[in-house]
């Protein structure tokens, strides 16, 4: 009979994963103090205690359902001085669990998931990755469905009392104002959500790929917060159809400025506005809202980011013959996550490295080349990353007839009263506490805060902003 101890040991770890390397661990606490779910889950989830119980006793890890909990948004291992790769960790024996059928600890997560996340669904699929360690997609969401149906049957029957049915207003349907929206409806605030996009969902419906976040399950996700009485508006854009005097005289006591980085950062080269040249935010756009786009045979992707990575890959599913992503640093400075650059890959996305785009050429006004200049790495600049400094005289083309740039987003905040504080960088200025901007009772959160972020941080800044909404409604009194 086979015994967890049979299963995985601590020789196995250290031939898969280097595991040695938490023998030097500097105990800087960098794993826990920069995870969002370490916040969102509390006192269930610290990915430093796992981290431990690997090191000690890994096979103990396989019940634990602490283990299912990890949001794989890679910022740990970004930030580690040891470059500890926790989420492959994790994977690893996730995977080895569900092989082997310990998968109690699952059942166990699960509730967790929902009473904690506002958007266990999405999340789920974005984040927890059930796929990756070989689980049916299917049956975790029905039984996630399952678990919040039940949960609402219990707050139905639990009388709240509310903050004064005081009204709320939200501007913008991604993660972070639906979270908000969530929070908020749950302590009896009327919220209203304005959305400027025809259908809900923000980020999680313009950008994230139909083969990440199904749309029939973000719909799910937006007919629950709808079911707790929140009032979407889709079609209204405020700064244009409503100033933020309007929604003040319509009685709303708080506002909420979710509106995600929408904007595709522009690249300083000559061609850029050819025919076939499209920023990679307008590329899943169209694809994602099911409009007809015309799709390159030798398609070029500018960057190296996720956005980068689901650009590619949804150009290769949707018939493009051949991809290649060409990021100006090497593969170590990517910041996409590197199993979704591994199955990226695998799939036929091509990937060069240290390579830069000097200008797009073309034929009769639509793009047909690139001419690129090589790379090397020097002195790391502020993002950490060593930074790219060309060779001269090493330009070379490739041709190409489509080229998706995919080098950053920013939020639009042209909308915002002149009296609301930006920082440097173009996003909105927030008291890091309270999360209020500089003009009283609005506050803000997600990317147009911190620019582009995970889904799961922009959930847990929503959370945060709507207990400090929460906070300021209680002190205006009755």
């Amino acid at each position: 009979m086979q015994t967890t101890e049979t299963i995985i040991s601590k020789e196995t770890l250290k031939k898969l994963l280097d595991i040695e390397k938490l023998r030097y661990c500097f105990e800087c606490g960098i794993c826990t103090a920069s995870c969002p779910m370490a916040e969102l889950l509390g006192k269930d989830y610290n990915p430093r205690w796992l981290l431990e119980k690997v090191f000690l006793n890994p096979e103990s890890v396989l019940n634990s359902d602490a283990l299912w909990l990890c949001a794989w948004c890679y910022r740990c291992y970004r930030h580690c001085p040891q470059a500890l790769r926790i989420p492959e960790i994790f994977l690893f024996i996730r995977k080895t669990a569900a092989e082997h059928g310990f998968l109690a600890p699952l059942d166990k997560a699960l509730p967790k998931i929902v009473e904690n996340i506002p958007l266990p669904l999405a999340t789920t699929l974005v984040c927890f990755h059930p796929e990756r360690a070989g689980l049916d997609r299917e049956k975790i969401l029905e039984r996630i469905e399952q678990i919040r149906f039940e949960n609402l049957k219990k707050r139905k029957r639990t009388k709240t009392a509310g903050i004064f049915q005081r009204k709320v207003a939200v501007i913008g349907s991604g993660p972070a104002g639906l979270t908000v929206a969530h929070q908020l409806a749950q302590k009896k605030c009327k919220v209203t959500i304005f959305e400027a996009l025809p259908e809900a969902g923000g980020m999680l419906r313009k950008c994230i790929p139909e083969y990440r976040l199904p749309k029939q399950v973000l719909a799910k996700e937006i007919d629950f917060i709808r079911d707790l009485k929140v009032e979407i508006r889709t079609g209204v854009t405020v700064g244009k159809d409503l100033s933020f005097e309007d929604l003040r005289k319509e009685g709303y006591k708080a506002i909420f400025i979710g509106v995600g980085a929408h904007e595709s950062q522009k690249l300083k080269v000559e061609g850029t506005d050819l025919e076939g040249v499209i920023h990679a935010l307008d590329f899943l756009w169209k694809i994602n809202s099911g409009e007809k786009t015309e799709m390159g045979k030798n398609i070029a992707i500018i960057g190296g980011g996720n956005v980068a990575i689901d650009a590619a890959r949804t150009a290769l599913q949707n018939g493009a013959k051949e991809v290649t992503i060409f990021y100006r640093r090497s593969r170590e400075e990517m910041p996409a996550n590197p199993w979704e650059v591994k199955e990226a890959e695998d799939e036929g996305v091509k990937i060069e490295f240290l390579v830069a785009p000097k200008r797009f050429l073309g034929k009769n006004g639509k793009v047909s080349s690139i001419e690129f200049v090589r790379m090397q790495l020097g002195e790391s600049d502020e993002s950490g990353r060593r930074k790219p400094i060309p060779i001269e005289g090493s330009e070379f083309s490739k041709e190409a007839d489509m080229v998706i740039l995919a080098i950053g987003e920013t939020p639009n905040l042209t909308f915002l009263p002149k009296e609301i504080e930006l920082n440097e960088d173009g996003t909105v200025w927030i008291d890091p506490i309270t999360m209020e901007t500089s003009l009283k009772g609005v506050f803000a959160g997600g990317d147009a805060a911190t620019g582009p972020a995970t889904v799961i941080e922009a959930i847990k800044a929503g959370k945060r902003a709507a207990e400090s909404i929460g906070n300021y409604l209680e002190s205006l009194g009755g």
